[in-house]
């Protein structure tokens, strides 16, 4: 193919975030005027090279070509400038103003003076009518509109920024089957009047439905493009994995005994619909499906994170009842939460105050006065333990690598005294070095009788540290895979529905 007929040029793109390589050396090239998957599995690098493309991040080395041209782009507002949107899984609205407030929003205030309503509500119904969307009011506050109706409203945001290139990430995780028809027909329109769409996501019907060619991702790097209507779903499904697991995942020699944790017919809303389950001491349970198919919400609810609108959870036999953390921390029940940063620890005080911060009163003596000398001993042996290469203990954690913060965060969980643990992610982030040490963790809390229940998006990471695996799709469990079944083409087929529900056919046998 002529190269002039590229409009979007990525060569040799590479990233790292600390020891991790987000993107090795990857190269893209997108026509005019098409709609272009983006494929892999969760990690593969797809969210990340197109942050580089819209201006999110910024390459470590490569070039990027826009029309044949090489450009520069160190911002969003550069990315904008060539003509370039991005839509992200989390919309960017502002929810307590109008449609046409958010469709208008960068330059409300531009020129300092008082806004015409009437001429800016006009001109938003402008292009909502354009794109065949007249039942959406401009005048409407966005929080009142549908989670559908809303991504129309950040499309039109980029139409209205005159964006040639739109990017969607993972744009139908949280819509219905009609909301998913109305966007599919709406990027076709774009797509006839010359707009550039690159669709990145795990939905292998959808990507056969809509996209002209496809681009396989895995573990950062570039594998193929196929084009669409000569692909099948199980051709993708196969070259979406590879990963030789040899040697990756220690061996663990744990005694899997009687069940200790129970849940039954949980419910919250739409993001866990009637989700049973058990858990023995010295499993390690692994649950696993796409984004938003309510792995994370499903252990927040759990943990009292959230509030169940009902269900029944069980400990050693006794229905116990988890209200909050605190409940659930005083039942025996520990989360490890999927943001490191925000939840796991505190980035700005000592190391030392991060693993004891749950359990200060066994440090206490007489008159609650601190033990600082038994508190330092059972912090030493902590660090040892879990192998955290620290300099001082006094030292905050932002000081350590990812690898390293997160064993913090395990030590702080551990010191809870927790028998059930919830790992939401646990090595998100981390260099492959630190993921075995983890892994290692992982073994001997199992080893030593606890029960554990890993949510991992790495189907790699389920398979090699799991003694069963939940398959979880819009917020109910699906079906569950036995350590013999385990495989990545079987898994990444059940997750994302390759035989059209025979893995539901499968549960309702075993039951």
């Amino acid at each position: 193919m002529d190269k002039e007929q590229y409009q979007i040029e990525m060569s040799k793109i590479t990233k790292k975030f600390g020891g991790v390589t987000a993107l090795d050396n990857v190269s893209l090239q997108v026509k005019k005027g098409e709609i272009y998957a983006l494929m892999g599995e969760n990690g593969a690098g797809k969210s990340t090279i197109m942050k580089i493309l819209a201006g999110a991040l910024q390459k470590d080395s490569g070039e990027i070509k826009i029309g044949g041209k090489a450009v520069d782009i160190k911002s969003p507002k550069d990315g904008m400038n060539q003509g370039i949107s991005i839509i992200y899984q989390e919309l960017m609205l502002v929810p307590d103003l109008s449609v046409a407030e958010n469709i208008f929003i960068d330059t409300l205030s531009k020129e300092h003076k008082l806004i015409n309503y009437k001429q800016l509500n006009g001109e938003a119904q402008e292009y909502l009518d354009a794109i065949g969307f007249e039942s959406i009011r401009a005048s409407t506050e966005v929080s009142m509109l549908t989670i559908a109706h809303q991504q129309i409203v950040e499309i039109c945001k980029a139409l209205s920024r005159k964006a040639s290139i739109l990017i969607l990430d993972e744009p139908t995780a949280v819509l219905s089957n009609q909301e998913v028809t109305y966007l599919f027909q709406l990027l076709r329109q774009l797509k006839r009047g010359g707009v550039t769409i690159i669709y990145i996501s795990h939905r292998l019907e959808e990507v056969l439905e809509l996209c002209d060619r496809i681009t396989i991702m895995r573990d950062g790097a570039y594998i193929e493009t196929l084009i669409a209507s000569e692909a099948t779903k199980k051709e993708l499904a196969n070259k979406m994995v590879g990963r030789n697991l040899q040697d990756y995942y220690p061996e663990r020699h744990a005694e899997i005994g009687p069940v200790y944790f129970k849940v039954e017919h949980i419910n919250q809303g739409r993001k866990v619909r009637d989700l049973s389950f058990e858990v023995r001491s010295g499993e390690v349970l692994g649950i696993n499906g796409l984004v938003g198919s309510g792995r994370t919400e499903t252990i927040r609810v759990i943990f009292g994170e959230d509030k169940k609108d009902s269900g029944r959870i069980y400990i050693d036999g006794e229905e116990v009842k988890i209200r909050s953390p605190q409940d659930a921390i005083k039942h025996g029940v520990g989360l490890l939460p999927e943001d490191r940063k925000t939840q796991g620890v505190i980035l700005n005080i000592p190391i030392r105050n991060n693993i004891t911060l749950g359990c200060m009163k066994k440090f206490q003596g007489f008159m609650g006065v601190l033990q600082v000398k038994k508190e330092s001993e059972y912090i030493d042996n902590m660090v040892a333990q879990l192998s955290i290469k620290v300099g001082q203990i006094n030292n905050n954690v932002s000081s350590l690598s990812g690898g390293n913060q997160q064993k913090v965060a395990i030590a702080k969980l551990l010191a809870s005294k927790c028998k059930v643990l919830l790992l939401d992610e646990p090595t998100r982030g981390v260099d492959i070095g630190a993921k075995r040490e983890i892994y290692k963790i992982i073994n001997d809390m199992a080893e030593k009788g606890f029960c554990v229940v890993l949510v991992s998006s790495e189907m790699g990471e389920v398979i090699g540290m799991c003694d069963r695996i939940l398959i979880m799709r819009e917020g109910e469990i699906k079906g569950e895979l036995q350590k013999g079944e385990f495989s990545e083409e079987n898994l990444i087929e059940y997750v994302m529905d390759v035989n059209g529900g025979k893995m539901d056919e499968q549960s309702e046998d075993r039951d």
